[in-house]
């Protein structure tokens, strides 16, 4: 992705391990979560924010030229003296700076896979007759990424050096970032204070903190002679060895290393999927967005279809699903981990356990896993429909119906989860009908396992056709037995009836219903970015994601767009019309090429969590979101493949 730089454009390097670095294309830092080394502790958990950038300028016989934009706090802005004139996020975010002196300097930085680290290089790209010395101030703190950074007394400034090697220890017992360059380093502690974040602001949050410089690195440059070569390791457990000299070829080293990695992997999209997919334990999972969400049960089962099973990755697959399939507990599986590996999952998710189903019977039929691997498999997916039909937490249970029942006061167990103090925006207490749709389809694939259930799932298959139907919208409702009430319904028109009508491998309509119901649900909820979570017309609808808290929630699942329920949209959409390569070909132009321009804003090469629900459908949320990037992937790959 190249063009000219916007604050609002993002760039994402991830390292496999939970860790990432993040910023803008214009290089101002707007959220507290950019920052240059970001590590986990215990992938993917306890992440430090270690190095969240640095103040760059260079100095010539005219005078200092500042390199890179700074917000601070009461609207003011640092001096930057150089502009943008290219940027790049592909094959890693690449910046052309033209200063106001005369020297144009090019930026580039990435991540290597598989180490807490990142690597920066500095050179001038044009020939320049004069001196140019660069000089860098690496910006500290080590906190928490949730949180913010304030000046103190505690914080230690000291280097410890060896060669060209020098270590950070910023507090006690906190993780120390080394420091590999070829450049000259020279003690100058000093805070810079009041560095502002926009973004954090605009969502009613701190939004201001305070940063440490330990000293300054300093390198004389000479065009195709002498450029600046740098390494920024978080020293944490598992970390890769660093080299205490050789710093630029060691820098080098890497760089060849990971060009040759990306290249093997072309396509944007398909590179963008292996950001998410990150180490846990002696298994792997997948990080539901960037930057602030770590790996939830629900986003990685969905995710996995597109980002691994699409692509051919089943090896991958079957770590991720193999070390779930450990979790299992009544029944259900944990919908979220906690940033903090002291932390218990959270077990408050009705659907998690039952997209689990679907994704293992998936890898099950096309992946052959070993012996031993498939029956772990089978046996968490037994597990989960013994203790649904059995009764488990929440009151989820296989009602008399058949039909899966869930819901408790001040709970939110469907995929619509928003929360605010004790407010459920969306209780969706009762029988939500995507669940019924998950339900029936695990019921279907447990049933050749174990044929007592396959009397259950008759029951719960007949009772969603007689129960279900809106007979006066030509749609399904969106949950009936509201709060546990028998009869009562729910008729606003929401996107999650796609999953009966051919978003998932089973189908329980009638050809008939379920065409009328993708009709319905393209007329009143398809938007270019996905499928907005309310039709417009409801008195709860909200056209805008923004504000505060309280605002931002009350508007999460009340119509603001979801690119990730393209996926079941465009599934259904070409089922219904035959699944022919005419139909096919049409929902490649009207349905995937508007996410694929997507792929050029907000997060450069990855597709967003949710937009707004009115033109322009402006991007918010999370900009690099799996399940969003997955069910892109797996509409390509599977869905519209020839």
């Amino acid at each position: 992705m190249a063009g000219t730089p916007q604050d609002a454009d993002e760039w994402l390097e991830a390292d496999g391990l939970g860790g990432f670095a993040s910023g803008t294309a214009s290089g101002l830092r707007t959220r507290r979560y950019h920052g240059l080394l970001l590590c986990a502790l215990k992938p993917p958990q306890d992440r430090r924010l270690l190095v969240q950038g640095f103040v760059g300028w260079l100095e010539t016989p005219n005078g200092r030229a500042e390199l890179w934009p700074q917000a601070y706090g009461g609207g003011y802005f640092g001096p930057c003296d150089a502009t943008v004139e290219h940027f790049s996020s592909e094959p890693w975010p690449t910046w052309r700076l033209r200063t106001s002196l005369g020297p144009v300097l090019e930026v580039e930085l990435f991540v290597p896979h598989g180490r807490p680290a990142v690597a920066l290089h500095f050179r001038l790209a044009e020939a320049w007759n004069e001196p140019v010395t660069l000089r860098v101030r690496p910006l500290l703190s080590g906190r928490d990424f949730h949180s913010l950074h304030r000046e103190n007394s505690a914080f230690h400034f000291e280097a410890q050096r060896q060669g060209e090697l020098l270590r950070f220890t910023p507090y006690p017992g906190a993780p120390a970032v080394q420091s590999l360059s070829n450049a000259r380093f020279e003690a100058a502690p000093d805070w810079y204070r009041n560095f502002y974040y926009r973004e954090e602001a605009e969502r009613g949050l701190d939004a201001t903190e305070d940063l440490a410089t330990p000293g300054v690195l300093e390198l004389n440059l000479e065009f195709e002679k002498r450029e600046l070569w740098w390494l920024l390791q978080g020293e944490v457990a598992g970390a890769l060895a660093v080299p205490i000299e050789g710093a630029a070829g060691f820098v080098q080293l890497l760089r060849r290393g990971e060009l040759e990695r990306r290249s093997q992997t072309p396509d944007v999209l398909e590179r963008a999927a292996a950001a998410y997919v990150v180490k846990r334990g002696e298994g792997k999972s997948i990080i539901a967005g960037y930057p602030w969400f770590g790996d939830w049960g629900r986003d990685t089962f969905i995710a996995l279809r597109g980002l691994c099973l699409a692509r051919g990755d089943f090896e991958t697959a079957r770590a991720i699903l193999c070390e779930w399939a450990t979790l299992v507990s009544e029944g259900m599986l944990p919908n979220r981990f906690s940033d903090s590996a002291e932390e218990p999952p959270e077990y408050n998710s009705v659907d998690a356990a039952l997209w689990f189903i679907v994704t293992a019977q998936e890898l099950l039929d096309r992946g052959s896993p070993a012996a031993a691997d498939r029956q772990k498999l089978e046996q968490a997916m037994l597990a989960i429909v013994r203790g649904y039909a059995r009764g488990t937490r929440y009151g989820i249970a296989a009602d008399a119906d058949g039909l899966l029942t869930a819901g408790a006061p001040a709970v939110q167990l469907t995929w619509m989860d928003a929360k605010v103090g004790d407010w459920v925006v969306t209780p969706r207490r009762g029988k939500p009908v995507e669940i019924q749709a998950l339900w029936v389809t695990a019921l279907t694939y447990v049933s050749r396992l174990d044929g007592g259930f396959a009397e259950l799932r008759e029951r719960a298959r007949v009772a969603f056709g007689e129960r279900f139907w809106n007979a006066k919208r030509g749609m399904l409702f969106d949950v009936v037995d509201v709060d546990h009430v028998f009869s009562s319904v729910d008729t606003a028109c929401r996107p999650n009836q796609i999953f009966a009508a051919g978003g998932l491998p089973i189908t329980l309509l009638s050809p008939e219903r379920a065409h009328a119901v993708v009709d319905a649900v393209e007329r009143e909820l398809y938007t270019p970015l996905g499928l907005r979570s309310l039709e417009p017309h409801h008195p709860d609808y909200r056209a805008n994601y923004g504000g505060g808290v309280l605002e931002r929630d009350g508007a999460y699942h009340q119509g603001t767009v979801w690119p990730w329920l393209i996926g079941p949209f465009v599934e259904a959409w070409v089922k219904t019309r035959g699944s022919t390569p005419a139909a096919k070909a049409e929902a490649r132009e009207r349905f995937v090429a508007p996410l694929r321009q997507h792929l050029s804003q907000a997060g450069l090469g990855h597709v967003s969590e949710i937009a707004d629900a009115s033109a322009p459908h402006t991007p918010r949320g999370c900009p690099f979101q799996a399940w969003s990037v997955g069910e892109l992937l797996r509409l390509e790959r599977v869905v519209l493949a020839e």
